[in-house]
């Protein structure tokens, strides 16, 4: 039986793929972000009955396009033949972007405003910037100004060494400007809160990994296309996976965010990571006119906001509204995905919707919601393995998750993602 949805009009998702999830490695990658969006969609595409200019917009979201990737959402579009006539705008939610996008254009192809779009995320986050502070940009600017010679010594006479300091704008982004903590912190915060233990974080971890390598052994990434940078290397897999690691292995790792008694590690923490995924939504009237295929269906998604420094429990704050409006409950979906921003994080989210004080204090059901079965939340891994590239992976997490429903002959699925800075998103989805 179909979930009855909220939307004016059915939005239908029809088609998918990402590229692999590539691991920062302390030097920018071989990708910039708009690079991956476009090998993303160049592959989709291809196989489509209709031509790129029949798109009625391109959305994206992305947190740190690069300097010369303003709008990049304009830039992906163009680069990929949708042609001048073409409208496309980027989104930026922290680490929902990807999901926002599909949710614009869910709700503009509800309303009637678009038949057929293209959206997705990316971020390449080995290519965040390097940025100087207000006191190097001044200097800059004095010795922009300086018309003479002996002026310009001047000004290279008042440069001190500290003014050198680069800002390293990744770390910013990855911390919250109004409560002055990193996301490491606020999953510290709730271990602490929910009395998560670092061999349960530990463990998490492995199953992550464990989970990863198994769907890739068996075939089941298959929205992965294979990519190729400028010198003939390609990659056909998310290149974080680490097949041996073991609770012993992660346990030697040292905390990160709260030294040296805290609990998160770079172990039990999603990636840094690059990445693109890209996916086609169109109406039902599209449908008809291309006889496209149908991967699934939107019936609903939810924002919300919480307190900043318990920003890992979005999740549980957004999923709840979408089973109380669509009358559902925990055990009819079918399966699930949180992003792993932390192996904390997801623990924390499902240890919430069992606590009936928690569920009444703080998200406003009548008591506790119910227990996420395991073993139908991330059966195939998640950030932690996988990778988190910000601005990419809402729109990943909702394609694997259709995939996972149509592999398993099942029909309904959550997809949710933290947001940084205190929110959470969610998407109810249903298969064909």
């Amino acid at each position: 039986m179909e979930t009855s949805s909220r939307l004016r009009r059915p939005v239908y998702i029809v088609d998918g793929n990402r590229t692999p999830f590539l691991k920062a490695k302390g030097k920018p990658g071989p990708f910039v972000a708009s690079d991956l969006a476009v090998q993303a969609g160049r592959a989709l595409l291809l196989r489509q009955p209709f031509e790129p200019r029949e798109f009625d917009e391109v959305i994206f979201g992305c947190v740190m396009p690069g300097p010369d990737e303003a709008n990049i959402a304009r830039v992906i579009a163009l680069r990929l033949g949708c042609q001048k006539h073409v409208p496309a705008w980027t989104v930026q939610r922290n680490c929902a972007s990807g999901l926002q996008a599909l949710d614009c254009a869910t709700d503009d192809i509800s309303s009637g405003r678009a038949d057929l779009i293209l959206a997705g995320g990316v971020e390449s986050m080995s290519h965040a910037p390097v940025l100087f502070g207000t006191d190097m940009v001044n200097w800059l600017a004095d010795l922009n100004a300086a018309k003479t010679k002996m002026a310009k010594l001047k000004v290279f006479g008042r440069l001190k060494l500290k003014q050198l300091a680069p800002i390293i704008g990744l770390l910013r982004g990855l911390t919250d400007p109004v409560v002055g903590l990193s996301m490491g912190q606020t999953a510290e915060i709730l271990a602490q809160r929910f009395s998560i233990s670092r061999t349960e974080m530990d463990e998490y971890a492995m199953q992550s990994h464990q989970r990863l390598a198994a769907a890739q052994d068996a075939g089941w990434m298959s929205e992965v296309e294979t990519v190729y940078d400028a010198s003939g290397n390609f990659y056909s897999s998310d290149d974080g996976l680490r097949r041996d690691t073991d609770v012993p292995k992660l346990a030697k790792l040292k905390p990160v965010f709260d030294r040296p008694f805290g609990k998160v590690t770079a172990g039990n923490s999603a990636q840094v990571t690059d990445g693109a995924a890209c996916l086609i939504l169109a109406s039902e009237d599209a449908i008809k006119k291309h006889n496209l295929p149908v991967l699934g269906r939107v019936i609903d998604s939810q924002w919300a906001g919480l307190e900043p420094s318990q920003m890992g429990l979005g999740p549980a704050h957004a999923m709840w509204p979408l089973l109380k409006r669509n009358h559902l409950d925990v055990n009819q979906i079918d399966y699930w995905e949180i992003n792993e921003a932390f192996a904390t994080q997801v623990l924390a989210c499902t240890r919430a919707w069992k606590e009936d004080e928690y569920c009444r204090n703080e998200i406003g059901a009548d008591g506790a919601i119910g227990e996420i079965p395991p073993d139908r939340l991330n059966v195939d891994g998640g950030g932690v393995s996988i990778g988190h590239p910000v601005g990419a992976s809402g729109a990943r997490i909702v394609l694997h998750l259709l995939n996972v429903l149509k592999r398993n002959n099942a029909k309904r699925g959550i997809a949710s993602l933290c947001i940084g800075g205190g929110q959470g998103g969610a998407m109810l989805v249903e298969a064909a």
